[in-house]
């Protein structure tokens, strides 16, 4: 089923096949059932400057609509060919796909035009960043030239620059035009676009994108819901550089949607955290578009940034210095620290006594300084190690706990210790301390996570028999306050423990 011009309620999802497997199209078919198969798909995008001209035979398999693309190394693709030799795919390619991408700027000659009946047209413009106006101006151009559909997407570099795509989707009202920001920093408008009147969502068939922001097929669906797009009257989202391995998006829109609640969680990615503070939350840009954002949860390294931007703070943020959660209230931005509860609940929902335990907790940042705090408050002796010394002195002193420098630890002084530092996502990361020097029982807190997996820390720490807590389930028990603030609903754990990829037993005594 496609979307119609006047249906809101569902999404017309577009798979991307960037890449083929070794072992061709047949491979690339039978591996769509790990990919969580096509359910929801209505049309296959063939990016041919990626993976060449396929035989649109070959991929009937799916039961949708074949789109072709040859996108220009100008507008973000990989295709550096002759115009001659463009225009001679494209034409080709009239005659073997249901529709085909013209790019406004260089496919619209008219022996393309000709091969390219504007019923089967997708008329596209990828460029730099433009203001309203100059969006307006660059469809207006467009438009002169009949097509089943209008996609205009800018390239957003500095925060505030993805807006104006969204802006330019209110202001047509029309069901033709699909409007969204590229890169990591414009990633979130895809997911508002829809409900802005836009009636395509792209995601990438696999793991590689089709373009930089652009999420696989799988994710779109586990995290987002689409192609259903149920009401959203308010956004919430996760704000950190970087925010794409996320699982925020996932437990918080499951919970939504699940409970019935019209709102939106969103992944804000930016290096500039004040930038972004003031031209996308304080604008009111999105608040004029009918979607305000109402709070956000903040992960490194902006935390202290956070707590800086509030207009009211709890005493443990305030304590901390460091806030992982952002809350509008009355008309004020209320800082809050739940970073705490995600070292402390996973202990306790295993039974495991925190009075008096000898905690090291490695990372002097926001991360390390809740996790330090939240186990000193639950009764733990804490040490707070770091490799700058300078930064893990201050935060030692802050919270009246001992410090030690990260190279002096011997991790079999400790009953508990926790990874509070970035260390474990990159494949070929150190890890922050020697596993093999654990204490037998000794517990092992990552609050490093990957999407489908434990660490390579907890991994080494379970394998010599030390408890190990996945950064998963730090983050849904963090997150349980968050959700409280941000909704006034409870978290429905089992719901988040499942969305999270983790066995309800595994957290339970």
């Amino acid at each position: 089923m496609e979307t119609s011009p006047a249906d809101t309620t569902r999404a017309t999802l577009v798979a991307t096949v960037t890449t083929v497997p070794e072992g061709g199209l047949a491979s690339l078919a039978s591996g769509l059932g790990g990919l969580g198969g096509l359910d929801g798909v209505d049309w296959l995008e063939v990016r041919a400057d990626l993976v060449g001209d396929l035989d649109p035979a070959a991929l009937r398999f799916f039961p949708g609509r074949l789109l072709y693309t040859l996108r220009s190394r100008a507008e973000g693709g990989a295709f550096e060919g002759s115009a001659e030799r463009r225009k001679r795919r494209l034409i080709e390619a009239a005659s073997r796909y249901d529709l085909v991408d013209l790019e406004a700027v260089r496919d619209l000659s008219p022996e393309v035009l000709k091969a390219v009946p504007a019923e089967r047209r997708v008329l596209s413009w990828h460029g730099p960043a433009a203001d309203l106006d100059g969006l307006k101006a660059t469809f207006e151009r467009m438009a002169v030239v009949p097509a089943l559909l209008y996609k205009l997407v800018p390239t957003a570099t500095q925060p505030g620059e993805e807006v104006p795509a969204l802006q330019l989707l209110r202001s047509l009202g029309r069901r033709d035009v699909i409007a969204f920001a590229t890169g990591a920093g414009g990633a979130w408008t895809r997911f508002v676009a829809p409900r802005l009147g836009a009636p395509v969502v792209y995601g990438a068939l696999g793991e590689v994108p089709g373009a930089p922001g652009q999420l696989s097929i799988e994710r779109l669906r586990a995290d987002y819901g689409l192609p259903d797009l149920p009401p959203a009257a308010a956004l919430f989202g996760i704000v950190g550089h970087p925010v794409a391995h996320s699982l925020s998006p996932r437990i918080h829109n499951t919970a939504y949607r699940a409970l019935g609640l019209p709102a939106l969680y969103l992944p804000f990615d930016t290096e500039a955290f004040g930038d972004f503070w003031l031209e996308v939350v304080e604008n009111g840009a999105l608040e004029t578009l009918g979607f305000p954002i109402r709070g956000l949860s903040v992960t490194t390294p902006f935390k202290e940034a956070a707590l800086a931007v509030a207009g009211a703070e709890s005493p443990l943020a305030g304590l901390i210095g460091a806030a992982n959660t952002l809350v509008w209230n009355h008309g004020v931005w209320e800082a809050e620290a739940t970073d705490p509860d995600g070292v402390v609940l996973p202990l306790r929902d295993r039974g495991i006594a925190i009075d008096g335990l000898e905690a090291a907790v490695v990372g002097a940042g926001g991360a390390g300084r809740s996790a330090a705090e939240g186990l000193k408050k639950a009764g733990a002796r804490v040490t707070i190690c770091n490799r700058d010394l300078e930064r893990g002195r201050a935060a030692a002193e802050r919270l009246k706990i001992p410090f030690l420098p990260l190279a002096e630890l011997d991790p079999s002084r400790f009953g508990l210790l926790v990874n509070a530092t970035s260390l474990g996502r990159g494949v070929g990361d150190p890890l922050p301390f020697d596993a093999g020097r654990l204490r037998p029982g000794a517990v092992v807190i990552d609050l490093v996570y990957l999407l489908d997996r434990p660490t390579r820390l907890l991994a080494e720490a379970a394998a010599g028999g030390a408890v190990a807590v996945d950064g998963r389930e730090v983050l849904i028990d963090q997150a349980r306050g968050q959700f409280r603030l941000m909704t006034g609903r409870d978290l429905p754990l089992d719901l988040a423990r499942r969305a999270a990829g983790l066995e309800i037993a595994e957290t339970m005594p």
